[in-house]
């Protein structure tokens, strides 16, 4: 009887062992793969379509229970979710789902390409959810990815060359504000053979070179940094670098009037009580700079200034003419180029209402148009060329 009831003691344990472990779901298509659905949730994450890429991570782990690249690509979707978390303790899941999943991966992964998968994924993970010491760690994973010797990049769906790792280092380095290393990093991608990753490190490149450049022999400060690396600065960044980068209240205050209002010190625009620039803000309506003059909202019935908007590089034109008009006292300035009847911009016409403003900024050296000569007036600006632009215009206001 004992015997018996080891035996039916024994079966049952083998039954609920076998039932909660993790069954493999077959296939319903050639295309219904784990690497099929890793590569299109990498895709996914991409285009900023997080939870469908997670989705696609899940079914890829629903073929194949533990598969290492779609462990790693749920990582990756955790800290995009980290990231975008306001609320303190959901963030603190998402960060530890984020670094579980990548520990998983790391420690499932077979073969030296599925663990270079995991370690360059790990520099993304730790970019995006930025934990405590986040730099360090992926620094951690760019070398231990690089000391991988026998990575088949046939077996990298996603990333294709080992290219990838030097890329998302630099973009990490980006992040950090560490600008020469991130330059090194981009630039061990542009020196191999072209590949998946050499276009996109050519652009962050130039950003960071701009900035590079523009801050030689001077210290930024902590908010120039932060609006250096935006991909599109608002009309309230502007304010603060002219205000706190190049100190524009007090140089012009010695040199002009401000313009008088009726009541100058009572008109504080209502969308920027809250807002982290407004002393800089206030200080540039002061000035009343063409280009970042509060605009009247019918809806509202008041002038605002809409501090988050996005400016265009037609109106850091204006803003740059305004000012250079401002520190030299030349109001020929403001028609010099007036009447000419060739653009030296192919996107440009002689006869818009910016043009002026335009080629005073190029001539001057604060902007600059692109290798064919367009001049891309209706693009956001992005940090690294506002970061430029302004400290050239330091130099200009130096000389006066």
């Amino acid at each position: 009887m004992r015997k018996y009831f080891l035996l039916v003691f024994f079966l049952s344990f083998v039954w609920l062992v076998s039932g909660c472990a993790t069954k493999k779901l077959a296939p319903i298509s050639d295309e219904d793969n784990p690497a099929h659905h890793y590569l299109m949730g990498m895709e996914l994450i991409d285009k900023g379509d997080v939870n469908e890429a997670d989705a696609r991570f899940q079914r890829a782990l629903k073929l194949e229970p533990d598969y290492p690249p779609a462990l790693a690509g749920r990582a990756l979707a955790a800290a995009y979710r980290t990231q975008a978390e306001s609320d303190g303790e959901h963030k603190s899941v998402e960060l530890k789902r984020a670094l579980d999943m990548l520990d998983d991966a790391k420690d499932e992964a077979e073969g030296d390409s599925q663990e270079f998968i995991a370690e360059v994924t790990g520099i993304r993970v730790y970019t995006r959810a930025r934990p405590k010491k986040w730099i360090g760690e992926a620094e951690d994973c760019y070398e231990d990815s690089m000391d991988l010797d026998e990575v088949n990049v046939a077996e990298l769906p996603y990333y294709r060359s080992k290219e990838a790792a030097p890329y998302f280092m630099g973009k990490a380095y980006f992040a950090d504000y560490q600008f020469r290393k991130s330059e090194d990093m981009l630039s061990k991608v542009m020196s191999a053979p072209p590949g998946r990753w050499h276009e996109p490190a050519e652009i962050l490149f130039r950003r960071v070179h701009k900035i590079v450049r523009a801050s030689s022999g001077y210290t930024l400060t902590n908010v120039a940094k932060r609006i250096a690396v935006k991909d599109r600065v608002s009309r309230a960044d502007v304010a603060a670098l002219l205000v706190d980068e190049i100190h524009l209240d007090r140089f012009l205050a010695g040199r002009i009037s401000a313009p008088q209002k009726k009541d100058p010190a009572a008109f504080v625009p209502a969308d920027i009580r809250d807002n982290l620039f407004k002393p800089e803000i206030l200080i540039v309506v002061k000035w009343g700079l063409r280009g970042l003059e509060p605009m009247y909202d019918s809806t509202s019935r008041a002038y605002l200034f809409y501090p988050n908007k996005p400016i265009t590089r037609k109106q850091l034109a204006f803003v740059l003419e305004d000012i250079l008009i401002k520190i030299t006292g030349d109001e020929s300035l403001a028609s010099k180029f007036y009447g000419q009847t060739n653009s030296p911009y192919p996107d440009v016409s002689p006869t818009s209402s910016y043009y002026n403003a335009v080629t005073n900024s190029v001539t001057r050296g604060l902007m600059a148009p692109d290798l064919s000569g367009a001049f891309r007036p209706d693009e956001n600006t992005d940090g690294a060329e506002l970061l430029q632009s302004v400290l050239r215009l330091r130099n200009v206001m130096n000389i006066h």
